[in-house]
């Protein structure tokens, strides 16, 4: 009789949340979030309450005009559905303020004002030294597709001659243009930055490692330690290359020079994880050199 009763509970069990899901399923927002999934019926009913809070979240998002009047449970981000099979798991998305936001304090932080207006309207196409970076720049922008398996660009050379600006201004264009996603960082800078605020360290580490389009600039200037090559450099290198990730570099020093230049950490000699890091950069960029007039001066 125990058994009957239980076998009796659980099937009014799944019919009440079945009744409730298909309810839900009456809202044209929860319905559309479904189909997009893929997300079947017996699995739905099961995350109906977390489903109802990502719908929620959407909708505050879709009347949303900035940051500061978001409405969501985490300032920035909203909750979607991450489905596995029969399994769901709801995780935090940044919106499209967020990421704004999140670029322009990159930029702000990182960069001269002069790059973060760089446009290709700007550039010097007189200086015959930047000749085959330039057509390179423009070729990538013209076939650049998010879907590409795209290598980026090592852009090594002279102080000042400009190295920056021409990456910054091909970002630049994807972003007001093609919408793409970039994170730009002064290289110098980053470790420095990752070692001060503890507490957003694996956000951070995460944004780099992810972001479709990734500058690191004037690699190479910074001091070299294991931690920061290996832990820091290393793991976002990584990361990038097995998620297919365009990545660009400027540096002063050639491949051979920045491979000697990792190698020296403290009073420690390191070539073999030195050497690791330069292959990794080969198999995210290609290497490319300008020597010209400093732009600077």
């Amino acid at each position: 009789m125990e058994s009957l009763n239980n076998k009796t509970q659980v099937q009014d069990l799944k019919k009440s949340l079945r009744e409730d899901y298909r309810e839900s399923l009456r809202d044209e927002t929860f319905k559309n979030l479904v189909n997009k999934q893929g997300i079947q019926e017996e699995v739905g009913m099961v995350y109906n309450s977390s489903l109802e809070d990502c719908v929620l979240e959407l909708k505050n998002c879709s009347h949303c005009k900035g940051l500061y009047e978001c409405k969501n449970k985490v300032v920035g981000h909203y909750l979607y559905p991450k489905v596995d099979g029969k399994i769901i798991d709801m995780v935090y998305v940044p919106c499209k303020f967020k990421k704004e936001n999140d670029r322009l304090l990159a930029l702000k932080d990182t960069a001269s004002k002069e790059l973060i207006h760089a446009r290709f309207k700007e550039i010097d196409v007189k200086d015959k030294n930047r000749v085959e970076v330039i057509k390179w720049i423009k070729k990538f922008y013209d076939e650049y597709d998010v879907y590409k398996d795209m290598k980026g660009l090592y852009l090594h050379g002279s102080f000042g001659c400009g190295k920056s600006f021409l990456i910054y201004a091909l970002l630049n264009e994807l972003h007001l243009n093609k919408r793409v996603d970039f994170v730009a960082l002064y290289f110098p800078d980053v470790l420095k930055d990752l070692k001060e605020d503890w507490d957003s360290y694996s956000a951070k580490m995460d944004r780099y490692s992810s972001a479709p389009l990734l500058l690191l600039d004037d690699i190479g200037a910074e001091q070299v330690s294991e931690w920061g090559r290996d832990e820091v450099l290393g793991t976002i290198l990584q990361n990038r290359m097995n998620n297919h990730l365009t990545t660009f570099f400027t540096s002063n020093l050639t491949m051979d020079e920045l491979e000697h230049h990792l190698s020296l950490a403290k009073n420690s000699l390191d070539k073999v994880k030195a050497r690791r890091i330069i292959e990794r950069i080969k198999q995210l960029s290609v290497d490319m050199e300008i020597i010209s007039d400093n732009k600077r001066k």
